[in-house]
């Protein structure tokens, strides 16, 4: 057995340490360990649970990457169609990542009722529309069906429902101007609200509808194989950028991208903050984890000096020594992270499964609960970096025992 870990493991299992002096001081540097890693994996998991919930609600109602045509000039409104009949659609199998590709078209219009009316955004959806990750938004009713015959099911926001007085099973008239002649009498529609969705976003809430694309083709006069843009929903978000080179590679030349980000740029760029607010948090808690764990290692040494003189009057070098005190206080470090990591995955489990904490202002995050994850990747690497930077930081104050005289330190016993 490794001499200094054997003197080290004695030290540790000894009864004698438990009611030494540094006793107090110990028990406050592993509680220093444990606070610092608990605020750490909160951080991180509140940090990219944020993050993560933000790209999906965005991604959800806009797609990873739209493909239109250069004439729309990013506009909200669908202008000039698209064939339908493109390579890339149905299945985009030219670029690998890519989960779903699908054909939509918008219109605005105005929505009236008998006491108020709201500007909106129709947006045509067809039957090969991804329902499936609206659908953790949707409050009340159903989600619309547009694979048979046209017809007037419309999917209309919490918000925009309570501004018009709209519930499900009400109907209403829908009022689009001519593309063609504005000053002709607008296209009018009857819709019939079927379900209520609430993202959060304001943006999306307070202005979309979702209603069957037919009738956008024909208010546009438009042919069937002819749509606004399309949508493309990736299978990993971190490579939206490269993806987006790709797709736009193997497009046609009258055709433009953009991906998520370039659309909700002032969206991005805030929560991008959250990973300089994160690595703040962790460098804070790890330099002052790493100070306690100094002061409990100076307090372990003076208390342990005739020790020390004993063991270098023996012809122990003093590298060998500071070994036993740095095992020692690596060991107090891995106690401070075993309960750390019980607390903190504890506490993010509990948040996870129950959303024990809510924002105060729900409105400014986009959600009414605070959401977690964190992924088994970033405990290992956080544990690890804890462990060896602390530990790292022991060896300038463990250069003390080089200054230590074996005949003042038996002297001192």
């Amino acid at each position: 057995m490794n001499l200094e870990f054997f003197i080290a493991k004695r030290l540790i299992l000894g009864k004698d340490h438990k009611i030494s002096i540094s006793a107090p001081i110990i028990k406050i540097a592993i509680a220093a360990i444990a606070l610092g890693l608990i605020m750490m994996l909160v951080a991180i998991a509140t940090g990219t649970g944020l993050q993560q919930k933000i790209r999906e609600k965005v991604a959800a109602f806009n797609g990873h990457v739209q493909i239109y045509n250069y004439d729309n000039n990013l506009s909200d409104v669908s202008v000039v169609p698209i064939s339908k009949t493109q390579e890339f659609f149905p299945e985009f199998k030219d670029v690998d990542g890519i989960d779903h590709v699908q054909a939509v078209a918008s219109k605005g219009g105005i929505i009236r009722t008998s006491e108020t009316f709201e500007g909106i955004i129709a947006k045509g959806v067809g039957p090969e529309y991804k329902w499936d990750i609206i659908d953790e938004y949707l409050i009340e009713g159903r989600m619309p069906d547009y694979a048979g015959p046209l017809n007037t099911e419309v999917l209309l926001s919490a918000t925009l429902g309570s501004r018009l007085g709209l519930g499900v099973g009400d109907t209403f008239f829908a009022f689009f101007l001519k593309e063609d002649d504005p000053s002709k009498n607008p296209n009018q529609r009857k819709f019939e609200v079927v379900g209520l969705y609430d993202s959060g976003f304001e943006d999306i809430d307070g202005l979309y509808i979702f209603t069957d694309i037919r009738h956008i083709q024909r208010m546009n006069k438009w042919g069937e194989d002819q749509v606004g843009n399309f949508e493309v929903f990736l299978d990993d978000f971190a490579q939206i950028d490269e993806k987006n080179r790709e797709i736009y590679g193997k497009t046609q030349s009258d055709l433009d991208t953009q991906t998520l980000r370039e659309k909700y740029y002032l969206i991005f760029e805030w929560i991008d903050l959250f990973d300089f607010n994160i690595a703040l948090i962790i460098g804070i808690m790890i330099i002052v984890g790493g100070i306690n764990m100094i002061t409990a290692l100076l307090v372990l040494i003076l208390e342990r000096t005739p020790m020390i003189g004993v063991l270098k009057a023996l012809g122990a070098s003093s590298w060998s020594i500071r070994k036993v005190f740095i095992y020692n206080a690596a060991y107090l470090i891995g106690i401070g992270l075993f309960w750390g990591n019980l607390i903190g995955l504890g506490l993010i489990w509990a948040q996870d499964k129950y959303r024990i904490f809510k924002f105060p202002n729900p409105q400014e995050y986009y959600m009414e609960y605070i959401p977690v994850h964190i992924s088994v990747f970033h405990v290992l690497l956080l544990n690890l970096g804890v462990f060896l930077l602390c530990s790292a930081m022991l060896l300038i104050p463990s250069y003390i025992i080089n200054r230590i005289s074996p005949v003042k330190a038996i002297k001192f016993e």
